[in-house]
């Protein structure tokens, strides 16, 4: 289970991916979590002992302590991400929270990191208070045309973003253009910190903010190195948890 600060997500696996859900975390990570699981269970015929105790990560996971084992992001993370993306060793992982690129060794084990958690700059949250602005939907940044010319955002900071914003749309800057601006200024963020820490080869793009393809060709694009996706990318660090517990299972 990953209780992430806008979406909790959880997995079952028997080596396989088997079943996924999320469910939005809201103001309780307890909450949140136990609804998962017992939806989870409760739509594959399951009992809670049938299954292992859950494997808990995100920023929530010591709210379940007393339901299984905490392990942090990081190793959670890169688990899923090799299962998802095998042979792959760059992972950018951009959440609701935090912002976080992982090397990996070509097992999957994690060489090196970089997080960005101290503000919301770059992730999810950062771009739902700037759709607000522009009254638009999250979902929106996924398809802006990236052919565009971007309004150029000088602040990452998302209460100085905010007042930046509000300050162009009275002047009159286009909303796709503002919209692209900021979508561009976190893909510099994100290849900033992918460029510190170095590799080479396609990067795994996971988190919910990876279901953006206009995020993707940005980062492309920046980069020069192809940024690759799936369906099951935001589900990551749930199911990099369950692998670790199943592969321990069998140890």
């Amino acid at each position: 289970m990953d209780l992430g600060s806008m979406g909790t997500k959880v997995a079952l696996f028997d080596g396989a991916l088997v079943d996924h859900l999320l469910v939005p975390t809201g103001w309780n990570p307890r909450e949140a979590g136990e609804k998962a699981l017992r939806a989870i269970l409760a739509r594959n015929g399951l009992e809670p002992s049938d299954v292992l105790p859950p494997v808990l990560t995100g920023y929530g996971r010591n709210s379940m302590k007393e339901r299984g084992r905490t392990v942090t992001e990081i190793t959670c993370h890169a688990a899923g991400a090799s299962f998802l993306y095998p042979g792959v060793t760059t992972v950018l992982d951009i959440g609701g929270q935090d912002s976080k690129v992982i090397a990996l060794e070509e097992r999957g084990t994690v060489r090196d990191f970089l997080m960005n958690d101290k503000c919301a700059a770059g992730t999810g949250r950062f771009l739902q208070v700037m759709a607000a602005h522009l009254e638009m939907e999250l979902e929106d940044f996924g398809s802006l045309p990236v052919d565009g010319t971007p309004q150029p955002i000088s602040s990452m900071c998302t209460v100085f973003a905010e007042s930046e914003v509000v300050g162009l749309l009275a002047r009159g800057v286009d909303v796709e253009s503002l919209a692209l601006g900021l979508l561009d200024a976190v893909a510099s963020r994100a290849c900033s910190m992918l460029q510190r820490l170095g590799g080479a080869g396609p990067v795994a793009f996971t988190g919910g903010v990876s279901r953006s393809s206009s995020l993707v060709r940005l980062l492309e694009r920046r980069l020069g190195r192809p940024v690759v996706t799936s369906p099951e990318g935001q589900i990551a660090g749930a199911l990099g948890a369950a692998r670790i517990g199943w592969e321990e299972r069998k140890a």
